[in-house]
């Protein structure tokens, strides 16, 4: 910007400069011309007067005395009657400008000036035109960069303070440039990271007080898990109590303490986030573990639905993340695949550069055309659902410095990337 602010002054000046000077280039060759002519027509008007006062006088007309009253550079011709021309300076070449008198009794005065003593001067007043142009262009160089300077260092100014919005940093600058229209988005900046911060406050809140309430109910569910665990036990010790099923009752207690531990963790992490979101709790973990546990936990259910849930891929592979946020996104992707999905449900674990990838397909449909990427938008939904599992999904891996992304709509295939921990145990 600031470049055409440069240049747009600049042209405006050679404009006015190229104009302006042109014509007056051309008014002033003819005044000189003008006055040359004038100049050598009032010579010889002159030097008429002096001859014919000389001859009513009686005194010599010569060279010798006529020398003094004739410019050095024009040539100048007396002719008197009955006498030889006289003639004085020296005789020019080339085009000249010429001015004829005739006086009283035959007398005629002839005076030239070279063209080229009108040349000279036309050259000179061109030089004087050319040197205060130039001038008025590095004036307009140096009041076209500062003034460049006084507008761009401001919007420079204003475009980090945007970026520090979209970064996160909400805190106003009351800056102010002394140009009112910067002033004024100044002011809607300002007012804008205001707003911003107070609605960071608020969410932050919210999600505070979400976490704090959750924990709760989460704390008594675990607790009934626990003593559900603990009967079973006591059955599984008396002799008439059905062995399968308590074992089946002792499984299913389990997998649930499992999974309200992991849900433990992530309102734990919400709140810590809400406290300090730069607080991170990303660690490296081995993912075999996370996606062992989902498979295991999720068998029952396919199961039951007449279908499995397989992995395949690398093994012992470590990520770095938060393994309970990893596990909440695997059961969203794998919980979808059941209710939308249809056939096999396989975990893929692959190596993608500096990165660990967990893809999850299955033999279902696939997602609607129509919403492509899409899906992970809130309220977005293609089966009736809320729309706010792979949402949140997205969000979690973001937050652990991953992604979740929508590899291929038909079969369905999800991808979590997550980063690779290249300082934990080897790889087997």
């Amino acid at each position: 910007m600031r470049r055409r602010l440069i240049n747009s002054t600049l042209a405006v000046v050679l404009v006015v400069i190229a104009v302006f000077g042109v014509s007056l280039v051309i008014v002033e060759t003819r005044t000189i011309e003008e006055s040359a002519h004038e100049s050598v027509r009032s010579d010889a008007a002159r030097l008429v007067s002096v001859v014919e006062s000389r001859v009513v006088a009686k005194e010599r007309v010569t060279a010798e005395t006529m020398r003094s009253q004739v410019p050095g550079d024009r040539h100048v011709r007396i002719e008197l009657p009955g006498r030889s021309p006289i003639e004085l300076g020296e005789r020019p070449g080339g085009d000249t400008i010429e001015g004829r008198a005739t006086g009283s009794g035959g007398v005629s005065v002839t005076v030239r000036l070279p063209s080229s003593t009108v040349r000279a001067e036309v050259a000179r007043t061109l030089l004087i035109i050319l040197a205060v142009a130039l001038l008025a262009v590095i004036a307009a160089v140096f009041l076209a960069v500062r003034q460049a300077r006084r507008v761009a260092a401001p919007l420079t100014d204003l475009a980090e303070t945007a970026e520090r919005l979209g970064s996160g940093d909400p805190r106003p600058r009351h800056r102010r440039y002394g140009v009112p229209e910067l002033d004024r988005v100044a002011d809607v900046l300002d007012a804008s990271a205001e707003r911003i911060a107070r609605m960071l406050t608020a969410e932050r809140r919210l999600a505070a007080d979400a976490s704090h309430q959750l924990r709760t109910p989460l704390t008594a569910l675990s607790m009934r898990l626990e003593e559900i665990v603990t009967a079973a036990d006591a059955a599984d010790a008396a002799p008439t109590t059905d062995k399968e099923a308590t074992a089946t009752i002792r499984e299913e207690a389990m997998i649930g303490l499992a999974q309200v531990e992991r849900l433990t963790d992530v309102v734990q992490r919400l709140l810590t986030n809400s406290r300090d979101p730069r607080s991170g709790s990303a660690v490296g973990f081995d993912l075999d573990e996370v996606v062992k546990q989902q498979i295991e936990e999720w068998r029952p259910a396919y199961r039951k639905a007449g279908r499995a849930v397989v992995r395949s891929g690398r093994q012992g592979l470590r990520a770095v993340g938060t393994p309970g946020a990893v596990a909440q996104v695997l059961a969203t992707l794998i919980e979808n695949a059941l209710m939308h999905g249809d056939g096999t449900v396989a975990l893929r674990t692959r190596i993608a550069g500096n990165q660990v990838v967990v893809e999850v397909t299955d033999e279902g449909p696939g997602v609607d055309p129509s919403l492509g990427a899409r899906v992970f938008e809130r309220t977005v939904s293609g089966r009736n659902s809320t729309g706010l599992g792979l949402a949140v999904a997205r969000d979690l891996a973001e937050a652990d410095g991953g992604r979740l992304e929508l590899l291929q709509q038909h079969p369905p295939v999800f991808a979590l990337f997550l980063s690779r921990d290249v300082e934990g145990p080897a790889a087997g």
